[in-house]
């Protein structure tokens, strides 16, 4: 990985953490995007430590505002020409509805739509560079999203379905841009890392279900474990063509049924693109 920039997202704890770490030991430069300046310096310090190397940087950037999402892509483009790795990692699961400041459902907000924007921010750089890769973490929890394109903030709300919707929405979106970006030299894949044991979820579950949750994740593997697919598609030579793909375990597999729906892929590009307009936010449409 050396010359090879990446951004990775939510890279502050859990598997996005291991996963800056171990790419900043083969060489990389690792750029950590996260919302919390403490918690994403605390996070810095310590993945220079143990990865042993300088090449670390820290830009600060709230999924969930597309204003502090462009000033982060500024910043980046201020101190980088290129881009040649995008690890769309962050993610959170709610058990209560909570929206944005645009009004937005908060999971589909940042799982899906703050990286959608940031992805297309960081557009021209990536093709700037390619061969470059884009990377989303979605989950196996996607196979039991029920996304209803007219009903994106859930009237009736539950967190699990809300966090499966975004998951989901993870993986048309990795099967649409994928198709644009045919030919581009940029790849884009999705992956399920795993059930992880990390802090990630415990908003998303119920009181009365914590029990339970703590007792499930006994059986969770570790987050080295976790990242592990994630560090397979930043890196290896043996994908450096595959596109469009869902990875478990570092092995292609397929997705639910849904998620190959052409039409729900356009829909959700489309919407999401509008979703931007209402709010007045300029974005880069790339087609081809």
């Amino acid at each position: 990985m050396d010359d090879k920039i990446v951004v990775i997202t939510g890279a502050n704890s859990g598997i996005g953490k291991e996963t800056a770490k171990v790419l900043a030991q083969m060489g990389a430069t690792v750029v950590m995007m996260c919302r919390s300046r403490e918690r994403g310096e605390e996070a810095l310090q310590e993945i220079k430590e143990k990865s042993h190397s300088e090449k670390v940087d820290l830009i600060i950037a709230d999924l969930e505002d597309p204003e502090s999402i462009k000033q982060a892509v500024d910043r980046f483009k201020v101190k980088y020409d290129k881009l040649h790795v995008l690890i769309n990692n962050a993610g959170l699961m709610l058990n209560k509805k909570k929206l944005t400041t645009l009004g937005y459902e908060k999971t589909f907000a940042i799982n899906h739509l703050g990286h959608f924007l940031l992805t297309k921010l960081l557009l021209d750089l990536l093709l700037k560079s390619a061969p470059a890769r884009i990377i989303n973490v979605s989950s196996e929890a996607h196979r039991y999203g029920n996304l209803k394109f007219e009903d994106i903030n859930m009237k009736k709300y539950k967190g699990f379905r809300a966090y499966s919707n975004s998951k989901l929405a993870n993986i048309l979106y990795t099967y649409e841009i994928a198709r644009r970006l045919e030919d581009s030299g940029i790849t884009v894949n999705a992956l399920h890392p795993g059930f992880v044991r990390t802090n990630f979820g415990n908003q998303g579950v119920r009181k009365y279900l914590k029990p339970f949750f703590k007792f499930i994740t006994l059986f969770a593997i570790n987050v080295k474990k976790g990242a592990k697919t994630s560090i397979y598609l930043a890196s290896s030579p043996e994908i450096e063509n595959i596109t469009g793909e869902y990875f478990v375990k570092s092995k292609s597999v397929k997705s639910s049924k849904i998620s190959y729906d052409i039409e729900s892929q356009k829909k959700l590009w489309e919407l999401s693109e509008s979703l931007f307009e209402e709010a007045e936010i300029e974005i880069i449409k790339y087609t081809t």
